[in-house]
């Protein structure tokens, strides 16, 4: 782009790292901070580098939290029962908005995928075998991506724990709400069929 400033052109390079933001909406970005005032591209500069400087890993859970232990390991509404590990502390949030769950979290900081190069050791599964030993928990529910990586890494967490007594359950899957049969995939109506339940 040698039409725009140089400073322009960076501006809209660093839009196009996050993730699915391709060159047209780096630009509409980088125009937008453009037409902002002064104050507010401050702030926005200034809440970006206070959330690095702040934002670390719970040491209970490794949930992304400016508090340690996070608020989901301190909170005495919540039971010590139940366990639920997702891949990113971003999962949390899809878990949470059901309002059905109210038991404690652990995230692992990704999935188990051999063809990457991430192993067991990469992930936390070490302190959440830890965590395991109290005897507390009674149930881990497995939310891991529903893809690949995420079925690898359900089963290899299922042989590991199940040994321990605890109870293992993996999130169902199928067909969406509202969706129609003839659309789904394969793969989904296995899932749906494997998952049925009495009426």
């Amino acid at each position: 782009m040698a039409d725009l400033a140089e400073p322009v052109n960076r501006l809209i390079e660093q839009f196009k790292k996050l993730p699915g933001i391709g060159s047209k909406s780096a630009q509409r970005l980088a125009f937008f901070v453009l037409k902002m005032d002064t104050a507010d591209a401050g702030e926005l500069a200034e809440t970006i580098l206070e959330v690095k400087r702040s934002i670390r890993r719970c040491s209970v859970c490794n949930n992304l939290t400016d508090v340690d232990p996070c608020h989901f390991c301190t909170h005495p509404g919540r039971t010590d029962k139940q366990l639920c590990i997702v891949e990113e502390s971003n999962n949390i949030l899809s878990v949470e908005k059901t309002h059905e769950f109210h038991g404690r979290y652990h995230v692992l900081m990704g999935s188990l995928s051999p063809l990457k190069g991430v192993s067991p050791d990469q992930l936390a599964i070490a302190s959440l075998l830890q965590r395991l030993q109290s005897g507390a928990v009674e149930e881990v529910i497995v939310a891991t991506n529903p893809n690949v990586e995420g079925e690898t890494t359900a089963m290899y967490l299922s042989r590991l724990i199940k040994p321990l007594g605890i109870r293992v359950t993996r999130l169902a899957m199928g067909l969406p709400i509202g969706g129609d049969l003839e659309y789904a995939d394969q793969v989904t109506m296995a899932k749906a069929l494997e998952g049925r339940r009495e009426l």
